[in-house]
């Protein structure tokens, strides 16, 4: 179903059609319950990150101050990542890049369309650089601190995706496939029932990236640990994560024929573990 030439996110609103990716495009579309359960993410995220810089700085306050620039300018980066690269739920309710510049109020229209984590990476990445360096603050060491909180946030705000029946996978018969109700199924699926649970799948990768930067940061090797190599390992770790996941996706991002989410998280991961490995051979030599 496509939206005529020159509908607004109100009238876009109104139609009651499912999108994987950002929430169904209603106006019942549950922005609160998805706050409901992102607020406890950042929060324990937060807390998380807040140990560590007791740790490292013997004070948890630099949390504080970095807290709302980071999260705004992930959502911002968030929000334009889908705008420049809406899924197919999203491009089939006309939807497009095009619609967007057309009508950019509706990019503000948060509740309509959806988010991309990839812009979340990059916005947030790009504010802290520019934070540490107006501060004089050491980036690596802050990157450091933030990481676990930032994978457990992720994976908090995940669980999410059980309440709206968002981000779901291929259809699959195996015994923990998820029931999709009618409603939220994609055009073309309509008459399927069973998915691949994509977003639970993501929580459990996502907690056990949580423990390895953990055992990296504690364990019996942390002292090895260059600057800068807990945030390139979370980098890399959900890039690998989100790289796997793509394949089993229904609903993605396309860039003329190419899965764009799928061409980011490879030039991620190859890069973050590419800077990892260099960082480690330079403080070692």
């Amino acid at each position: 179903m496509f939206v005529r030439r020159g509908a607004s996110a109100s009238s876009i609103a109104n139609k009651r059609t499912p999108n994987n990716n950002g929430g169904r495009l209603s106006r019942s579309h549950p922005v609160a319950l998805e706050w409901a359960v992102d607020r406890p993410g950042y929060r324990n995220g937060a807390f998380l990150s807040a140990l560590e810089a007791r740790r490292r700085f013997q004070d948890a306050e630099i949390i504080s101050y970095l807290f709302v620039p980071l999260t705004i300018w992930a959502w911002i980066g968030a929000r334009l990542w889908h705008v420049l690269t809406p899924p197919l739920s999203s491009v089939q309710l006309g939807l497009t890049t095009r619609h967007y510049l057309l009508h950019p109020l509706d990019i503000l229209s948060f509740w309509t369309g959806g988010f991309g984590i990839p812009g979340a990476i990059l916005g947030g990445t790009l504010v802290l650089w520019f934070v540490a360096s107006k501060e004089k603050l050491p980036f690596w060491e802050l990157a450091d601190t933030l990481a676990p909180g930032l994978i457990l946030a992720q994976a908090v705000g995940r669980i999410g995706n059980y309440f709206n029946q968002e981000l779901y996978g291929l259809p699959t018969n195996l015994p923990w496939a998820i029931l999709i109700q009618p409603e939220n199924r994609l055009p073309g699926y309509e008459e399927i029932q069973f998915y691949h649970p994509l977003f639970a799948y993501e929580v459990l990768l996502s907690l056990g990236c949580l423990l390895l930067l953990l055992w990296l940061l504690r364990g019996r090797y942390s002292g090895q640990v260059k600057s800068g190599g807990i945030f390139l390992a979370y980098l890399a770790c959900y890039a690998l994560i989100r790289f796997l996941l793509e394949f089993l996706r229904l609903d993605v991002a396309l860039v003329g024929v190419v899965n764009i989410n799928l061409v980011f998280f490879t030039i991620l991961f190859l890069s973050a573990m590419g800077i990892l490995i260099q960082r480690q051979r330079l403080e070692d030599l």
